[in-house]
């Protein structure tokens, strides 16, 4: 909905409580895509003097009843977006019924129609969208559901719970009723109908309780939701095992849809997810689906417990859920797929996505004190540093103390709306610590910068908290620094726990030949800046135990290297092969030529810092520049270990049965950035290597790997190869999004025009958000040189394809805006460019979602 008035934010210290309870809910769906009847029966219980106001959007109301009585259109009022009933009893029955058009729905936000089948999606403020309801995640209720449907066009009828009857109607119509006996907020309601292919199992938890477990997907598509089926079971079993938390109903159900707007949906025993986050196989999914698939599937899974069984009181609540959940998510990856990997790719994620948001016009707190729209606080820092959070906690407390607070949070608050407050008090309850300067994490925007240097007392560890958007000074934080000391014969010391809670602190003895390897395995999310010499990280890279902080040495110079390369490309000059590049590059054939390293740890060795990390250190930059850094690094790269590549990407060839398994996923890592190396460097080979892969490969993180890497080399053959694999892949929606994906991210001085070009393919959906997002959005994110024009002419499509996909659904146009955020570390003509499509696209009296974001972006 557009509107002249400015929006009203909503805030945190205005919360109050809701005036009535809903007891229970009973709803009745009568289908059908162009008009969807729902009449609702709703049992209230005052809690507080006042109205009983009821959320609605975008919906018809035909009638309501009080204890059974047809109401006037005088007894109660009818606004845009409420209903709000005067002077109810304390106890009475609520029924309404309303009217919903799921086919016209572009928003994908409560009831609508996908491939042909219904789905909702009510989180945060969808199930409004279907009937007027108190549309708040604390009132939660127990719901009973009655769905009746077409049976040919709609054989499956799957709601929230567990299934109580069904059966025939006339007129060639089914019916199903299902019932929930846990009490939930509406936002976890689900509704799916329609025909689908099944995949079946069972689970037997460790009370002896067998769980059925059904997954429903696109006809031909159940043999590629088998990972996700053995992903939910080792997830089920990993959180008896980790939390001691047993799957509660008598069935668990996912359903796989394409047209989503999220990754997936936690519903209470019926998940719903995006087709790209379930469905995989060796030939159309890579090694980074499958990966993903099995943490999306324990994530899910694991609110079942942290976000259904408790769940937040209030929406700024939202990382109470969400930033649990991803940690316990990141743990159970850890223990699949390894530690330090796990760990280092977490990292990477945490610095390319949030960092940037902490450090950008777009920073608010883990816990928002206001805002405007809740769906543009489904944020990296709600979620990845959310997560960081929990970390914390438990690197302060131990393990044991941790695992004490979650069971006492679990025994106390089920069943309850909680808050950050009560968490945190868990955790004090059962340690006797006293936890009140930790909430300033969930309070303060913003990274803490901690600023490292050697003195004649030892080594001085202080603490920055630099201002952000609406807090100029902040309070010192809690931040655990987890340390040990490194000497030149290998030795390390035994690691210690300090705590930085106030400005700085001593710690160690000085030394020489040694270097303190701090905050190990990133103890906490901070930006370390410390005046240690190149040599101290080349020891800690030949040293270090801890492998995070080995990679982590490495990453430091590289990032060094690279600002300084940008600035001297920026500069007009060409970068020195230096001291610093030589000894980093030395560190990395040994890393590569150790036996002791797994083949995933050295891909990501061998992985410079992203684009963006890099950008966040730097200003008034122009962003081709930190790209021409990349490839001159990763050619310095390939010119050094070249004999080194070549034969490690022999030797990690496998010709047997694809396996997803972390090994075999490490070995693939390797050889297709050994690849990827070699033609940083134009090496002769890789043309020849890359276009026998592409034709060989029996996977698709091969087959992909290779058509990238035939890209960036660029060329006559690209086209041709671009073409036959989209041939060969056309009738698959998933491969053809990785398809628009790498024609997003394709270099050269006529990319914008192809991306252009790509809008109108036969195969771009415009509506559709996994589309939508491989291409718009790969562009802005992987394509600097046609993003960042210095004409502005990438900027103005760019405003284009937002305007565009706001006019049909607000929440990704918004997230798509995001890509701005940069802005204020672009050089001035760039500036210049990018506030100018900012300031049209708010003009242009867009959706409150975009109008947030543009709007803090500009200012």
């Amino acid at each position: 909905m557009r509107t002249d008035v400015a929006p009203t934010p909503t805030l945190l210290k205005n919360y109050t409580p809701p005036n009535f309870q809903i007891d229970r809910v009973y709803l009745d769906f009568d289908l059908n895509p162009a008009k969807t009847k729902v009449r609702s029966r709703l049992e209230l219980t005052r809690l507080a003097q006042g109205a009983l106001e009821l959320d609605g959007d975008d919906i018809i109301l035909k009638s309501v009843k009080l204890d059974g009585k047809d109401l006037k259109r005088t007894d109660y009022r009818l606004t845009q977006t409420h209903l709000i009933l005067e002077n109810l009893p304390d106890n009475c029955v609520l029924e309404i019924e309303t009217e919903c058009a799921p086919e016209k729905n572009s928003t994908l936000m409560g009831l609508y129609v996908s491939g042909g089948r219904f789905c909702t999606q009510c989180e945060a403020e969808g199930f409004r969208r279907m009937t007027f309801y108190p549309d708040r995640p604390d009132v939660m209720s127990v719901f009973k559901v009655r769905i009746e449907a077409e049976k040919e066009k709609y054989p499956y009828l799957l709601a929230n719970g567990n299934c109580i009857d069904e059966g025939e109607l006339p007129g060639d119509k089914h019916y199903a009723i299902w019932e929930d006996p846990f009490k939930k907020p509406a936002y976890l309601f689900a509704l799916v109908a329609g025909e689908f292919d099944i995949l079946e199992d069972s689970f037997t938890t460790m009370s002896g309780r067998e769980i059925p477990l059904t997954i429903y997907v696109d006809p031909g598509d159940a043999p590629r939701s088998k990972y996700a089926m053995d992903s939910l079971k080792r997830s089920m079993k990993w959180d008896e095992e980790a939390f001691g938390r047993e799957y509660d109903l008598d069935r668990f159900m996912i359903v796989a849809v394409r047209d989503f707007n999220f990754g997936a949906m936690e519903n209470k025993g019926l998940n719903i997810f995006n087709s790209v986050l379930l469905l995989a196989d060796a030939e159309t999914a890579t090694d980074m689906n499958f990966e993903r698939i099995e943490s999306v599937v324990a994530h899910e899974y694991f609110h079942n417990w942290t976000g259904n069984r408790i769940t937040c009181r209030d929406w700024f609540q939202l990382c109470l859920k969400e930033g649990f959940t991803v940690f316990r998510d990141q743990e159970f990856s850890a223990d699949m797929r390894g530690a330090t990997v796990q760990r280092i790719k977490d990292v990477r994620a945490l610095r390319s996505r949030q960092f940037p948001e902490d450090q950008g016009p777009l920073a608010h707190p883990v816990r928002p004190s206001e805002y405007m729209k809740i769906d543009n606080f489904y944020t990296s820092t709600i979620y990845e540093k959310g997560a960081e959070l929990i970390r914390m906690l438990k690197t302060m407390l131990g393990a044991n103390m941790f695992r004490k607070g979650c069971d006492y949070y679990f025994d106390t608050l089920d069943g309850t709306a909680a808050t950050v407050e009560e968490f945190v008090t868990c955790f004090e309850h059962v340690s006797g610590r006293n936890l009140s300067q930790f909430m300033h994490w969930y309070e303060q925007a913003g990274t803490p910068i901690i600023h490292v240097k050697r003195t004649p007392q030892g080594i001085e560890i202080k603490q920055e908290n630099p201002p952000t958007p609406g807090q100029p000074e902040k309070d010192d934080r809690v931040i655990p620094v987890r340390w040990s000391n490194v000497s030149d014969d290998g030795q390390n010391d035994d690691e210690e726990l300090e705590i930085l809670d106030r400005g700085s602190v001593i710690i160690g003895s000085p030394t020489t030949g040694s270097t303190p390897s701090l905050f190990r395995d990133f103890s906490a999310p901070v930006v370390i800046k410390t005046d240690f010499e190149t040599e101290d990280y080349l020891r800690l890279m030949a040293h270090d135990e801890n492998g995070f902080n080995r990679w982590e040495a490495g990453q430091t110079i590289a990032r060094k290297l690279l600002t300084n390369m940008t600035k001297s490309i920026q500069a007009g000059k060409v970068p020195k092969v230096d001291k610093a590049l030589k000894g980093y590059t030395s560190a990395l054939r040994n890393t590569l030529s150790d036996s002791s390293f797994d083949p995933a740890y050295k891909a990501l060795v061998l992985t410079p810092p992203s684009e963006t990390e890099i950008l966040q250190g730097l200003t008034d930059v122009d962003p081709v520049a930190v790209t021409l850094a990349g490839r001159w690094l990763k050619r310095a790269v390939g010119d050094h270990l070249r004999s080194e590549l070549i034969s490690t990407y022999h030797a990690m060839q496998d010709d047997g049965p694809f396996s997803p398994s972390a090994e075999a996923a490490g070995r693939r890592a390797l050889a297709n950035r050994s690849l990827a190396l070699l033609a940083s460097r134009m090496d002769p080979q890789a043309a020849p290597l890359a276009i026998n892969q592409l034709n060989t490969a029996t996977n698709m993180t091969n087959e992909l790997s290779a058509l990238v890497t035939l890209t960036h080399l660029g060329g006559r053959r690209i086209d041709q190869s671009l073409e036959d694999f989209y041939e060969k892949w056309k009738n698959n929606p998933l491969v053809i999004d990785k398809w628009f994906a790498v024609g997003a991210s394709r270099p050269g001085p006529n990319a914008l025009f192809y991306v252009k070009d790509l809008t109108k393919h036969a195969a771009y959906n415009n509506s559709n958000p996994n589309r939508v997002r491989a291409l718009v959005g790969s562009f802005a994110m992987n394509n600097s040189e046609a993003f960042h024009k210095s004409d502005g002419s990438g900027y103005a499509f760019f405003a284009d394809q937002v305007l565009d996909m706001d006019s049909r659904n607000p929440q990704i146009a918004a997230r798509l805006l995001g890509a701005f955020e940069v802005l204020p570390k672009l050089e001035k003509s760039l500036q210049y460019q990018a506030r100018k499509q900012l300031s049209r696209v708010i003009k242009s009296k867009p959706s409150k979602n975009v109008l947030e974001i543009a709007s803090k972006i500009a200012n």
